[in-house]
């Protein structure tokens, strides 16, 4: 009897949408309260989840829905690092 292994689903804090987890961008909060992108999902820390398009990240802003989901205010600057960051890994 051949098992089926559970694909993990995670939620974008843009769009909204249920996704696979591999096909979206996990963004930490650390311990230290730097937040980051975590390309390999597996970083320590308190993760959300986005696609990786930038309408996606503006909604989010425009709803805090990252300040929500990591609990910590956002300052700018870290917005628009996300945005360069989010950029490279769209264009691979």
């Amino acid at each position: 009897m051949i098992k089926t292994r559970k694909v993990p689903l995670r939620k974008c804090i843009g769009c909204g949408e249920m996704k696979n987890k591999k096909e979206l961008i996990r963004i930490i909060r650390t311990p230290e309260d730097e937040i980051t992108v975590d390309a390999t999902g597996k970083k320590n820390g308190r993760g959300a989840y986005i696609c990786c398009s930038k309408d996606c990240l503006s909604k989010a802003i425009k709803t805090k829905g990252l300040e929500r989901s990591l609990k910590i205010s956002i300052p700018t600057e870290i917005y628009a690092s996300l945005e360069k960051e989010l950029s490279e890994i769209e264009k691979k």
